[in-house]
């Protein structure tokens, strides 16, 4: 179908949705022993703190989040053992997480928002620890050393949340009528493991997930055992490569479940809501082809496997790009798939350091989509650019509201400046470099920072330096930091 202005689909990649500010007001001190929140400041003089240790900071300060993620050290591997029970919506968990240490540590914390937490050891020993919000502050036995790596055990249960975004989205925990869906972004993983909930630590992951016999557990990766005794099945998964906790998924429920390979020999892993099964069946189909077409556009495939999770009995409106396999709301139209395995590369694997630089995800991704029709029989991307720009005001009323470098809050990190006229931009780029630079270009973005994080600055940084001898400062200026629409194209 030729589209002069992308029409919005009854639901989409997390953009145009309702505002809606939330407020979370969580104070619940569940203290095991000894007290005081993490995030404190250090001691007197720089060896007192390395032989005792301070505490790690209790948030990254991220410019829309700042109490996401955690100070002091980095995670390097979550192995997530949970079991599941529909029925009762409880959820038991044991987290063991691998970290090195930055900073020597007297305690750290870890996000968790809800549930309750029963023990926690680090390196084997028992640690104090409490809870003030989203905070769960560690204080180990002994101070970790700079560089120390240590594992820390959290055992926990409970009614996983569903959170409101400050966009009036939900995600976190999803209770389905036989299941249930876990998404994540920006903030929602919190609600059922602990961990460093921001997209600039990412992690590799063991998630062994138990549920009742007759249902599946989906996530992402490779699906490496699965095993049933007393009537319950457990599915355990795995995933090598890095990833941010806000791309992790687990799909608990009675899916359809198919499996294949691409021609490169690549496995596809696509679950599916049995009664959307036949209808999906064409449009997942093409999975094999978008994805080899996004890889001769933007370079190898950068994980192990591909595929999708198609859901249809939650509220979520949109679908996010959980990595390996894309989670659909529905079947998904061939356009909505595109963008979402084009996210494998920018957004998966070159990942956002702060949420302020969310267009540099839903900036390619939008362009892939004009790419994609440009090469099968639609519109051309300067088409989409012309039409976007003399009229899209009518189908985005908020298209020239913000810059997409700069928006305005967290409720509007989702909003349409950051997808739309974040293709616009790479457009202008396009036109000012020339075609070939820009294929180029965007394949040595995708391999430069390949399973790395990334920020605007290093972008345009990157982009100067492939296109030496190109004026880009009014494209910087007028299409990514500037307020309002630009006067000229």
């Amino acid at each position: 179908m030729s589209r002069s202005v992308p029409v919005v689909p009854t639901w989409a990649p997390r953009a145009l949705r309702p505002a809606r500010t939330a407020l979370f007001l969580a104070l619940a001190l569940t203290a095991a022993c000894g007290g005081g929140g993490g995030g404190g400041g250090g001691g007197g003089g720089a060896e007192k703190e390395e032989a005792s240790g301070r505490p790690g900071a209790s948030g990254v300060r991220d410019p829309y989040f700042p109490k996401a993620g955690n100070g002091g050290y980095d995670v390097t591997h979550y192995a997530l053992d949970l079991g599941y029970e529909p029925a009762t919506g409880r959820l038991t968990g044991t987290a063991t997480i691998s970290a090195r240490a930055t900073q020597a540590l007297s305690a750290f914390d870890l996000d968790l928002e809800g549930l309750s937490v029963h023990g926690v050891t680090v390196d084997g020993e028992g640690a104090r620890w409490d809870r003030a919000g989203q905070e769960l502050t560690v204080r180990p036995r002994d101070t970790l050393a700079r560089d120390k790596t240590f594992r820390v055990t959290v055992r926990y249960s409970g009614t996983p949340k569903t959170i409101t975004d400050q966009d009036g989205s939900e995600e976190g925990w999803l209770r389905t009528a036989d299941g249930a869906l876990a998404l994540g972004e920006p903030t929602g993983s919190m609600a059922w493991f602990p961990g460093n909930h921001h997209p600039s630590d990412k992690a590799s992951y063991e998630l062994t997930m138990t549920v009742p016999k007759g249902l599946r557990a989906v996530s992402n990766g490779e699906l490496v055992r699965e095993r049933s005794t007393g009537g319950r099945t457990a599915f355990t998964w795995r995933t090598a490569e890095p990833m941010a906790s806000y791309v992790a998924t687990v799909a608990v429920g009675d899916y359809d479940v198919r499996r294949s390979t691409t021609a490169d020999g690549l496995p596809v892993y696509v679950a599916v809501e049995p009664a959307l099964a036949e209808a999906s069946r064409t449009v997942l189909g093409r999975i094999p082809e978008v994805t080899r077409w996004a890889a001769d556009t933007f370079g190898p495939y950068p994980f192990s496997s591909t595929g999708a999770i198609v859901h249809g009995d939650t509220d979520v409106g949109y679908a996010l790009e959980t990595q390996n396999r894309p989670a659909f709301p529905g079947v998904p139209d061939t356009l909505l798939l595109v963008h979402e395995i084009a996210h494998q590369w920018y957004g998966n694997s070159v990942t956002p350091k702060t949420w302020r630089d969310m267009w540099l995800n839903e900036g390619f991704a939008t362009y892939a989509e004009w790419l994609w029709q440009e090469e099968h029989g639609g519109d051309s991307a300067q088409e989409t650019f012309d039409a976007l720009y003399d009229h899209g005001e009518r189908t985005y009323e908020d298209l020239w509201s913000f810059p997409p470098a700069k928006p305005t809050s967290a409720a509007h990190i989702s909003d349409s400046p950051v997808y739309q006229r974040g293709a616009m931009v790479l457009h202008r780029i396009r036109r000012t470099i020339g075609d070939s630079a820009f294929r180029d270009l965007l394949r040595g973005w995708a391999t430069t920072w390949r399973h790395g994080n990334a920020d605007t600055a290093d972008f345009t940084a990157y982009v100067e330096k492939r296109a030496p001898g190109r004026n880009l400062e009014a494209i910087w200026a007028d299409w990514l930091y500037g307020e309002g629409k630009p006067k000229s194209v």
